[in-house]
């Protein structure tokens, strides 16, 4: 698994790469990072600067939250049918009149 940078480094590896003094191959070897790295750091911060179409950090949190809480609704949802059918048979078994 690649190795984890902090935000704050990656921000300012990107404030350095935007600012153009340097090629980006130069910045990626200065900092430690692949250029394919130093490339998606730039492009994702273009998304999340709102330069570029994309989800940003936050809207994505926010899609698994509502994901998270879609799947949670739908069991209680099947719960509460499975209760209910459970709950009208019972009902109807007791409706029926005894034989004669």
């Amino acid at each position: 698994m690649p190795k984890a940078f902090p935000l704050e480094f990656r921000r300012d590896v990107v404030a350095v790469a935007r600012k153009g003094e340097a090629p980006i191959a130069q910045i990626a070897k200065d900092f430690g990072i692949s250029q394919a790295c130093l490339h998606r750091w730039l492009k994702l911060a273009d998304i999340e600067d709102g330069n570029s179409p994309g989800t940003t950090r936050e809207e994505s949190v926010e899609l698994r939250e509502a994901m998270r809480r879609v799947r949670q609704l739908e069991q209680e949802n099947e719960i509460l049918r499975r209760a209910a059918a459970y709950f009208a048979r019972d009902i109807n078994q007791n409706d029926v009149p005894a034989g004669p």
